[in-house]
């Protein structure tokens, strides 16, 4: 019973130029209205992220000879919508488990050694990156709060020089002769 439901849920999966359509492009597929337009606003957000992540792997995978493509689409997906639930996998059908979809279980969530070595780098360099734009915010932050100072500054200096005027104004009346 599930070879049969999966070669149907493959033939299903075939694009109309006899390709096999990946995760994403079924994401895709199965997202959209019959005019093309998106089923909701918070779908496109997730379009964005997985074709997003998907330009960081091609990239990975432009480097690194050893990565597979088809795995590739399975981390990312995982990536952005989280790990498969219990008992299925994300547009594969009821009847498909992680199991049958990915072979071992293990196999989708660890990396080969050249991945997870190109998964630490792009790490470090996003923290590298955070990092620099938490130093240049601390900056700007600081230059900020300097002129902030030197305004209040400023203001506290009229403040004074007014309340002298108003002083001698006061001693000069008091001195008037009546």
């Amino acid at each position: 019973m599930f070879r049969k439901h999966l070669t149907s849920l493959q033939k299903f999966k075939e694009h109309s130029s006899g390709q096999k359509v990946g995760r994403l492009q079924l994401f895709d597929i199965t997202h959209k209205k019959k005019d093309g337009s998106l089923m909701t606003s918070e779908v496109g957000e997730i379009m964005d992220k997985l074709k997003d992540k998907k330009v960081e792997y091609e990239v990975i995978a432009s480097i690194d000879s050893a990565v597979n493509l088809e795995d590739i689409d399975n981390r990312i997906i995982t990536e952005v919508l989280g790990p498969e639930r219990y008992g299925r996998v994300r547009f594969q059908g009821s009847g498909v488990n992680p199991t049958q979809y990915f072979g071992s279980s293990l196999h989708q969530y660890i990396p080969t050694g050249s991945q997870a070595q190109a998964e630490v780098q792009r790490l470090r360099d996003q923290m590298a990156h955070m990092q620099a734009s938490i130093v240049e915010q601390i900056a700007q932050l600081k230059v900020k709060a300097a002129a902030r100072e030197a305004e209040q500054k400023k203001n506290y200096n009229e403040l004074q020089l007014q309340l002298q005027n108003m002083m001698k104004m006061f001693q000069q009346s008091q001195n008037l002769p009546s």
